[in-house]
C-alpha cells in the first residue's frame, strides 16, 4: 500500500481543530459517560465492559491488520513504534476492559469511540508502516529514548490508578471516595495525567504530526473532564487535599 499523503495530513488536521472544538465544548458541558451519565434520559446503555472493549478494539485491531496485510514489512524501528501503540490498545480492550466496574455507558457513545478509533487506528497505523522514515540510527536518538521512557512511564501510572480507582469501593458499595495514593497524591485525575504523558511521550518518539495531533486530541478531551472531576471532588469533600491539581502536577 502507498503512502495516503494527503490522508494523512487532513486526518491530523481534523484531531487538531477537532480537539481544540471539543475542549470549548466541555469547558461548559459533561460528555455524558461514567458519573456524568443521566439514567433518566431514555436511550440505550451498553454494559462498562462490553462499551470499553469495542470502542478500544479497533485502536488495536486496524494496525494489527494493515501489519498483516502490508507485503514490504518496516524496519526494526517501525516495528517497535507499531507494537508500542498497540500495547496501549491491547491492555485497553483485553484487560482494563475486562476489570472495569464502571457504568453503563449510552450507545451513541460508543458507536462515536468505535468510529474515532478506527480512524485513529488506520492514522496511526498507515503513517507507521506505510510513510514514515527514520534513518538507520534511529534506535540511539534521543527522541526516541525519551520518547518511549514518556511513554512506559505514564503507561505505568494510567495502570496503576485503574487499579487504585477500582478498588476504591467494596462490593456492594456506590458511593464515591477520595482516591489515595500514587499520582494522585498529586492530582485528581492521575490515571487521565498517566495517559496524556503516554501519547505525548509517543508523539516525541516517533516525532510525527499524526502522533502529536491524537496526543494533542487526547489532551483536549480528557483534560476539560478531569477539570470537572476535580470540582466535583472539591464540592462534595469538605476534606479533600486543597493541594491537589486537576490533572498535571503542580500546575493545572
Amino acid at each position: 500500500m502507498l503512502c495516503q499523503e494527503n490522508t494523512i495530513h487532513y486526518c491530523s488536521w481534523t484531531f487538531v481543530v477537532g480537539g481544540v472544538l471539543y475542549l470549548l465544548r466541555q469547558i461548559t458541558t459533561h460528555t455524558p459517560y461514567g458519573r456524568y451519565v443521566d439514567t433518566k434520559v431514555p436511550g440505550m446503555m451498553v454494559p462498562a465492559k462490553a462499551a470499553w472493549f469495542f470502542q478500544e478494539l479497533p485502536s488495536f485491531l486496524v494496525p494489527v491488520l494493515l501489519f498483516l496485510t502490508t507485503e514490504s514489512l518496516p524496519g526494526i524501528g517501525r516495528h517497535l513504534l507499531l507494537w508500542t501503540f498497540c500495547l496501549h490498545y491491547f491492555q485497553r480492550t483485553f484487560l482494563y476492559s475486562m476489570l472495569t466496574k464502571g457504568r453503563p455507558c449510552p450507545l451513541h457513545i460508543v458507536v462515536y469511540a468505535v468510529s474515532f478509533c478506527s480512524v485513529n487506528g488506520f492514522l496511526q497505523g498507515h503513517y507507521m508502516l506505510h510513510c514514515s522514515q527514520y534513518h538507520s540510527e534511529w534506535h540511539k536518538d534521543t527522541r526516541l529514548i525519551t520518547g518511549l521512557l514518556m511513554f512506559f512511564t505514564g503507561m505505568a501510572i494510567n495502570i496503576h490508578s485503574d487499579y487504585i480507582l477500582r478498588n476504591l469501593r467494596k462490593p456492594g458499595e456506590v458511593s464515591y471516595k477520595i482516591p489515595r495514593g500514587g499520582m494522585f497524591e498529586l492530582v485528581s485525575c492521575a490515571n487521565f495525567f498517566g495517559e496524556i504523558v503516554e501519547w505525548f511521550g509517543y508523539a516525541v518518539a516517533t516525532w510525527s504530526f499524526p502522533a502529536f495531533s491524537f496526543a494533542l486530541f487526547t489532551f483536549c478531551s480528557i483534560g476539560p473532564r478531569a477539570y470537572h472531576h476535580h470540582r466535583y471532588y472539591l464540592e462534595k469533600f469538605k476534606d479533600y487535599p486543597k493541594s491537589r491539581k486537576a490533572v498535571i502536577p503542580f500546575l493545572l
